[in-house]
């Protein structure tokens, strides 16, 4: 592979596909606050930006981490990785994910000053998740704990949290609406692990797809999707307007990913990556207009 220019590698290392999963929760959590006390620009600003600094500052960690773990080797079967490749040095790598972490900062501090104490634990606890996932003695994504993290802190934590900063405090909808992120959220995770299952093994990442196998990491993937689906039903039945489904329009490209999922491994699993990844912000969209017209 040619070795691609230094602002193409970091912005490849920054995994542009994957900052929806950062942005939807915050659009879901506008919708929420706007239900509520009303949406407030400046801390929903601070909060996306937040939110993005965050993700990359994780895939920054992610990339160096599985390569001094050896989880990225030249058998990986998904998109190429900067440290990996070559393309850059580990000690590269670990400056640009502590300088992205240290660029939050400021925007804490801001969030801090508007949502308080909540805020604070939550931001310790997000960059600490962010690089305890892959890295430590015991990184938590190799223990199988990734898919709880990713539907902790990319749906009720990001949701609620977004809400908070605006002035809003939980509710019984706010927290059904907070795990439809968390959930698809979640879905792109085990494509990833499902695609990696056999070579994780050799690099000791004890995933569940590694655990309990290809069928239950399906069984999990259908979930995911049918309970994101279900949640708008739900929030409707308990006195929404029917605004709240309009994310049923992205139903048919749920059926043709699941379809797609079931039928596909390995290599042929990396198009769902980015699909699932569409139907995650497609629906949180929805799901966010729905709300606020309703």
């Amino acid at each position: 592979m040619n070795r691609p220019s230094p602002m193409s590698v970091f912005v490849q290392a920054m995994r542009p596909k994957t900052l929806g999963a950062a942005a939807a929760p915050v659009a879901v959590g506008a919708a929420v606050a706007h239900a509520g006390h009303g949406v407030r620009v400046l801390p929903l600003l601070a909060a996306f930006v937040g939110a993005m600094l965050l993700q990359i500052g994780c895939n920054f960690a992610n990339d160096y981490f599985d390569f001094e773990n050896g989880a990225d080797t030249e058998d990986r079967l998904g998109p190429a990785r900067a440290t990996q490749q070559g393309w850059v040095t580990p000690s590269q790598m670990k400056r640009w994910f502590t300088s992205t972490f240290a660029l939050l900062a400021p925007v804490a501090v801001y969030l801090v000053a508007v949502g308080g104490w909540p805020i604070a634990v939550i931001g310790v606890a997000s960059i600490a998740a962010a690089i305890l996932y892959t890295g430590g003695p015991k990184p938590l994504g190799y223990l199988g704990l990734g898919d709880v993290m990713v539907f902790v802190f990319f749906g009720p934590i990001a949701v609620l949290g977004t809400a908070w900063v605006q002035g809003t405090a939980p509710t019984v909808t706010g927290a059904l609406a907070s795990v439809v992120p968390g959930l698809l959220s979640t879905a792109i995770l085990v494509v990833n692990n499902q695609r990696d299952r056999v070579t994780d093994v050799h690099a000791g990442k004890r995933t569940l797809a590694v655990r309990f196998g290809s069928t239950f990491s399906k069984v999990e993937y259908v979930s995911c999707l049918a309970l994101a689906f279900s949640i708008p039903l739900l929030v409707w039945a308990l006195g929404a307007s029917p605004w709240v489904l309009l994310p049923m329009a992205a139903l048919p490209l749920a059926l043709h990913l699941t379809r797609q999922f079931l039928s596909l491994d390995g290599a042929a699993l990396n198009p769902l990556l980015g699909g699932t990844a569409r139907l995650l912000m497609v629906h949180s969209l929805l799901f966010s207009i729905g709300w606020v017209v309703g």
